[in-house]
């Protein structure tokens, strides 16, 4: 798979690929989760450049405009930059345009923004978007202006529809609420894959290993987390995939106050006090408790382990690392 080039200005656009830069075909938005809705777009989006010899781009922000706009409206974000990144380069995308969202960006009128970012920066031939898609200074831009535009200066707009999930159009906002609940099976299907929290590892306090079973402690930047429980994860640690129980929580057997993400993998033996760390979110097991001491918890936990390994051994994601 070719690496995915990411930009972060429409300066460093021109700088990067040159005069003589391809066209491209492309798509406008933020994709937080990159869920199955942004995944049929950008597989337009891909498909329509192979076919016609244009390079694959997205345009996203960051931060998202409402925290520019609307701060105490704004979402929390499903993903960092770097996750969505790594996303676009999964689906085949060749660049991206990570712009920074602020004051003046937002002041831009909508005309200027086709004409100067997407036509003669970007070299834009086909665009996709939903029917919804707005943009400009206060939203004025819409579809119908990128179509006139579009016959004005040579490019195509293509609308996607959305995407059902059961009749229920996939949204950020869906997977943010299934997160919330603790629904993270809900969510897995409307990513198309397990909701993954990565960061690195960091030291805990070392009861779970003295008192409960050992763990790893997740340190992550990312600002939408399932609701506190325990769950069926899998997690990445050094190229290598587990099985594992994760639970999210303060520990309140022991009074506990600050949130910790500790996930006890299976099979794992090693002591770890640093390096990356990916959990993937299959399934809710329970909520979390106040048990009377560490001998009742450790007796939940086994019993939470021993659920999960039989759980784990049907997953598909546990089938295809045994082969």
């Amino acid at each position: 798979m070719s690496p995915l080039a990411i930009v972060h200005s429409a300066n460093e656009w021109v700088t990067r690929f040159g005069a003589m830069r391809p066209a491209t075909s492309l798509t406008i938005g933020n994709f937080d989760g990159v869920h199955l809705g942004h995944q049929k777009i950008l597989l337009a989006v891909v498909e329509r450049a192979r076919s016609s010899n244009l390079m694959s781009t997205v345009v996203t922000f960051d931060p998202h405009p409402a925290q520019v706009l609307k701060p105490a409206a704004a979402p929390t974000m499903l993903e960092t930059i770097q996750q969505r990144c790594e996303h676009f380069r999964e689906m085949g995308v060749d660049a991206v345009l990570v712009q920074e969202f602020d004051a003046r960006f937002a002041a831009i009128q909508a005309s200027d923004f086709v004409q100067h970012f997407l036509v003669e920066t970007l070299g834009v031939r086909d665009i996709f978007v939903g029917e919804n898609f707005r943009f400009g200074q206060k939203q004025q831009g819409d579809v119908k202006l990128l179509e006139s535009s579009g016959a004005a200066a040579g490019f195509t707009v293509n609308i996607v529809e959305p995407f059902a999930l059961d009749g229920v159009v996939i949204s950020s906002s869906g997977v943010r609420q299934a997160l919330r609940d603790g629904r993270v099976g809900d969510a897995r299907a409307m990513l198309g894959r397990p909701f993954a929290l990565a960061g690195e590892i960091q030291t805990g306090t070392g009861m779970g290993r003295k008192l409960i079973v050992p763990t790893l402690n997740l340190k992550t930047d990312q600002e939408t987390l399932p609701k506190n429980g325990v769950y069926l994860t899998q997690t990445v640690v050094a190229g290598q995939t587990y099985g594992s129980v994760t639970n999210i929580g303060v520990r309140p057997t022991f009074d506990g106050t600050r949130l910790a993400i500790e996930s006890h993998l299976f099979g794992f033996s090693q002591y770890v006090t640093s390096g990356a760390m990916d959990v993937r979110f299959w399934d809710r097991l329970r909520d979390e408790r106040k048990f009377s001491g560490p001998g009742e918890l450790k007796t939940k936990v086994l019993q939470d382990i021993e659920k999960a390994k039989q759980m784990y051994a049907s997953l598909p994601a546990a089938k295809m690392e045994a082969t």
